[in-house]
């Protein structure tokens, strides 16, 4: 690690999610780890992605992440795929609430693809932007450009981010795995108090969880991840066999 840290550039969305806790010591080792395997992955520019269930904690992960290749040294750019969702105005054009219409429709994949993933790539011209329209103003920021050095790291966190429109476009990829009703549960001790609790549930259950039934068995994204933890036990997890 060295004295000084590298930059660590977030995106401007109001979507923010507060850094995780102070973690365990098996949390921390568990973060050096990864932290070891994404380093070795290259002195280049890199994509991390980290995906997984909702709620199955990919934020937080992300976050822990982040900070810790920053502070070995590498330049570190944040971004969340909830920033590349395509505008809430247009709804009434597809279907966005049933689980297989969030999953087909609701994030803009040419967007991410062009703005972010291509731009952070070893041969890409560095200039991403890191959110395209912040989820709860519904402002446009591709205007907002972050440059990424030649050594920097992009870690993205969000649902779906290995389904075949994107697969090719990661250098290292971090599946968060918790079990299906522990992501419902989590989902709507997060959003119950925004949405109600009847309407939470039946959002991540109906939803979001459907969506992802649909994800997991197009996509097949556990073939191909790098890095599989268990994070049953956000104080406790634990690395699993690939």
């Amino acid at each position: 690690m060295k004295d000084t840290p590298a930059p660590l550039r977030h995106s401007v969305s109001t979507w923010q999610q507060p850094l995780p806790p102070p973690a365990s010591a098996t949390r921390t080792a568990l973060v050096d780890d990864l932290t070891n395997r994404i380093l070795a992955s290259g002195p280049a520019r890199l994509r991390v992605g980290v995906d997984g269930l909702t709620a199955a904690g990919k934020t937080s992960l992300g976050h822990e992440l982040a900070q810790r290749v920053a502070a070995a040294g590498r330049p570190v750019l944040r971004a969340s795929l909830d920033d590349f969702k395509r505008p809430w105005s247009e709804r009434h054009q597809y279907d966005r609430t049933s689980g297989p219409g969030y999953y087909r429709n609701a994030f803009d994949l040419p967007a991410i693809r062009t703005l972010l993933l291509e731009p952070a790539g070893p041969a890409g011209s560095g200039a991403c932007v890191l959110c395209l329209r912040d989820p709860l103003t519904q402002r446009v920021h591709t205007d907002v450009v972050t440059p990424a050095p030649p050594d920097a790291v992009l870690i993205v966190d969000g649902v779906f981010a290995f389904r075949p429109e994107l697969d090719d476009l990661w250098d290292y990829r971090i599946w968060v795995e918790v079990a299906a009703e522990l992501s419902v549960r989590r989902g709507v001790a997060r959003d119950g108090d925004r949405e109600g609790v009847a309407a939470a549930e039946a959002l991540h259950r109906d939803r979001y969880l459907a969506a992802q039934r649909v994800y997991l068995a197009e996509a097949d994204p556990l073939s191909r991840v790098d890095a599989i933890v268990d994070n049953t036990d956000f104080a406790r997890p634990r690395l699993l066999p690939r």
